[in-house]
């Protein structure tokens, strides 16, 4: 049986279900690290920050 890492918003660091409206996309500046984002932080636009290259984004 294969366990599965949560996926997490970038921006709330809440856990993401499958039934959750999320956006999953790469970094616009370094296009290396994957940005995940709620739908809340998505409608409020909470800021994000790339793990990778400390980007931030709306």
């Amino acid at each position: 049986m294969e366990l599965k890492t949560a996926m997490k918003c970038s921006s709330c660091n809440d856990n993401m279900l499958s039934e959750d409206n999320f956006t999953k996309f790469k970094c616009p500046s370094c296009l290396k690290a994957d940005v995940v984002r709620c739908s809340r932080c998505r409608l409020k636009s909470i800021v994000y920050i790339c793990p990778e290259c400390g980007f931030k984004g709306p």
